[in-house]
């Protein structure tokens, strides 16, 4: 490929892009619809990745913009600062509706997955606080986590070069990850071996008390570092050590809310109920951004004391709630509702995970991982350059018109739950024919 420079492109700094090779070879996107983006010299891209792991309604929903002009025309800004709109009311109530079990009473409105984790994590360490358990600020993440790019989400966080350059919070512990290629090597859904890694947590109690550690916050199914789905039985172990202790666990499923498991959320998915749940991503469809933090029952009223007039938490955005991102969720709902998406990707599982156990035996693959309609493609480092084979695989795949996310050695699918058969088919077969091409 000849670089070209285009000056027009140099003044934006890109998030977590290689910048120089991206501005010599710009992949540009300038129209999206159904399950295709549109690229600037007129190819069609079939989307892999949903997006960034948010556009589960497909790309171009009407429905979805008129909703946003509607709400633009009609109140474009209001403060959710000791003043309300009826958009952010209409949306908590339809999301705890959602929830598994009646347990989730409340929400509280950001503006990112990033921000939903920072929220989380105060939300524990100030219920402890006014429960008159306030030496409780430990927070336990683990390993190969992704939980956003706040200074709380990195810290409990556990990849690498998202903690490298940064000072991180003090107080935080991790858990050890459920990666294990010798035991768990092209499992199809949740792997045999590993719930006992959650007793890790044990160990973690006994070296600083219970009585200092606020929280555990995890992904039921990393995406981020990989698609590490959990072993048979951990969330259940983590659950069960955390209600012994008095520990608040968080489920981080900015990436798997929203119908990616086949259900509404993972915690439902998988029949383990959190004390809080975080999402952003798909509640908008990824039109608008947006995030939330649903608690469980008790944890808000725990906050409704002191005088009526008195603020109660300390926290919060100009945006939270902003009345055009509520338009677009709820909106958003309606269509996951309506063309009952969730389990259309409930349906669609066993014909993906087929379809991706396929790629076993192809050149460089040493491990498939798959759950509801996500999957990880993991492939053999080349010597001395870690990272360098799945990227040419992402670059290839892109010129032969196929979308995907690379993280490390790992190829990332999670399409839009609009996918069809044929879709897949496709999708499998531009992906055999990249890595049979791969050096």
């Amino acid at each position: 490929m000849q670089d070209t420079h285009r000056p027009e492109l140099d003044a934006f700094w890109m998030p977590f892009t290689a910048n120089r090779q991206f501005k010599a070879h710009p992949r540009i996107m300038v129209s999206a619809s159904g399950m295709h983006y549109r690229s600037e010299d007129g190819r069609q891209i079939l989307d892999g990745t949903a997006g960034l792991w948010c556009v589960n309604a497909g790309h171009g929903r009407k429905t979805i913009a008129a909703a946003v002009q509607q709400q633009v025309m009609d109140l474009d800004f209001c403060p959710t600062f000791q003043m309300g709109h009826p958009g952010p009311f209409k949306l908590a109530d339809r999301l705890v509706k959602m929830l598994p079990s009646g347990e989730f009473d409340h929400v509280f409105f950001a503006n990112s997955g990033s921000e939903a984790v920072d929220s989380a994590l105060k939300i524990a360490i100030a219920y402890h606080r006014i429960s008159g358990q306030g030496t409780r600020q430990r927070l336990i993440g683990r390993e190969r986590g992704y939980h956003g790019v706040g200074f709380g989400g990195i810290s409990v966080g556990g990849i690498g070069p998202n903690r490298k350059f940064f000072s991180l919070l003090p107080g935080i512990d991790h858990l050890p990850h459920t990666h294990n290629l010798e035991h768990n090597a092209f499992s199809k859904g949740q792997p045999e071996w590993g719930a006992h890694l959650a007793d890790d947590l044990e160990r973690i109690v006994a070296l600083h008390d219970a009585s200092n550690i606020a929280a555990v916050i995890v992904e039921p199914v990393a995406g981020s570092t990989g698609v590490l789905v959990p072993p048979k039985g951990y969330l259940e172990r983590l659950r069960a050590i955390c209600d012994k202790y008095g520990i608040l666990l968080i489920f981080d499923e900015v990436i798997t809310g929203f119908g990616r498991l086949g259900s509404s959320f993972a915690a439902e998915h998988f029949g383990v109920v959190p004390d809080m749940i975080t999402v952003a991503k798909g509640i908008t469809n990824g039109t608008v951004p947006m995030g939330a933090v649903f608690v469980r029952r008790g944890l808000y009223d725990a906050f409704m004391n002191g005088p009526e007039q008195a603020i109660e938490l300390f926290h919060g955005y100009t945006y939270s709630g902003h009345p055009v991102a509520c338009a677009a969720a709820l909106a958003t709902l309606d269509i996951y509702e309506e063309e009952k998406l969730f389990q259309r990707s409930q349906d669609l599982a066993s014909y993906w995970e087929t379809a991706v156990h396929s790629l076993q035996g192809l050149p460089h693959v040493i491990d498939i991982r798959n759950i509801g309609l996500v999957a990880g493609i993991e492939l053999a480092p080349r010597p001395d350059k870690p990272g360098a084979r799945a990227f040419d695989c992402f670059l290839r795949c892109y010129e032969r018109g196929l979308l995907t996310r690379v993280t490390g050695d790992i190829i990332a699918l999670s399409p839009p739950l609009i996918i069809e058969k044929p879709h897949i088919d496709e999708l499998i077969d531009m992906l055999t024919d990249v890595l049979k091409s791969l050096p």
